[in-house]
């Protein structure tokens, strides 16, 4: 290996936004090494130079194929694999970064959905209705390396032991046509299939609750050891904040509701019956 792949000509200038951006940009750094144009490295890569051009770019996440590729041209063994792996896991905004490392650590995730269903909760189609809404300007390939990155977070929930994910749902945000009928009928099913799990209680608050102590969708995160935290969306990033103070107001809101929402069975039964009337 000649020299240190984390090191690239991309962080002599400016950090690369996401995961995709660093790994186009080791891309280059070595391709350039190896004095190899893009054409030519797509033809030993079995790919085409609009490919990779897209990769160095950041606007397309490198699959797997093409990683392991790199690695047989530049004869770097497992590192552009490597590099894809992490990329792939922590291609998140720089802002919401913090709070999917905590998310893996947490041993009680509570949130209330108040406008749409958590992200960890989400369909396939269903993530993919609500980036295209956020995002209308994204090429299908950023979409789709978003829907991907938020799948991934139900892995903390397939762990030995997981934790205990408690979600409170409006009844607004359960009515709410994201992505057409058809989507959310399946997001219906997605949500009581998951619900059987014993590591996931699901509650509804009604709409005849009135009005919840907070407007807006929060996150409590709980550790063995502490501190804990809250998490909230703005309209442009997210916030995850730790101080005592914050997180025990949020914690009592968070109670709140709980205790304002239908108990699991009852909350369950008003899912189905949503349901039934996405399927007629």
């Amino acid at each position: 290996m000649r020299g240190d792949p984390q090191v690239s000509e991309a962080k002599e200038g400016q950090e690369p936004s996401s995961g995709a951006a660093f790994l186009g940009a080791e891309v280059r750094t070595w391709r350039l090494r190896a004095e190899l144009s893009q054409r030519e490295l797509g033809l030993r890569a079995n790919y085409g130079q609009q490919y990779v051009a897209k990769v160095e770019a950041g606007e397309r996440l490198a699959s797997a194929e093409f990683a392991d590729a790199c690695d047989q041209v530049f004869g770097t063994p497992g590192t552009f694999a490597r590099l894809r792996k992490r990329a792939s896991q922590h291609g998140y905004p720089d802002w919401f970064v913090p709070y999917v490392q905590l998310e893996r650590q947490a041993v009680s995730i509570l949130d209330y959905s108040a406008t749409l269903i958590m992200g960890m909760l989400q369909t396939a189609e269903y993530a993919r209705a609500v980036f295209q809404a956020a995002h209308p300007r994204d090429s299908v390939d950023r979409i789709d390396a978003r829907v991907a990155r938020r799948l991934q977070r139900r892995e903390v929930m397939e762990r030995e032991a997981p934790p205990l994910l408690w979600c409170v749902l409006s009844e607004a945000c359960l009515r709410t046509e994201v992505g057409g009928r058809e989507v959310v009928r399946a997001q219906l099913t997605h949500l009581l299939a998951e619900a059987e799990s014993p590591h996931i209680t699901l509650q509804v608050l009604p709409s005849t609750a009135g009005a919840p102590p907070v407007p807006g969708s929060f996150t409590v995160l709980t550790f063995d050891d502490g501190p804990n935290v809250v998490y909230t969306d703005t309209a442009t990033a997210g916030q995850t904040i730790d101080s005592p103070a914050e997180v025990e107001t949020a914690t009592a809101r968070y109670d709140r509701i709980r205790a304002s929402a239908l108990a699991p069975d009852k909350s369950l039964a008003v899912i189905r019956s949503l349901m039934e009337e996405y399927t007629r």
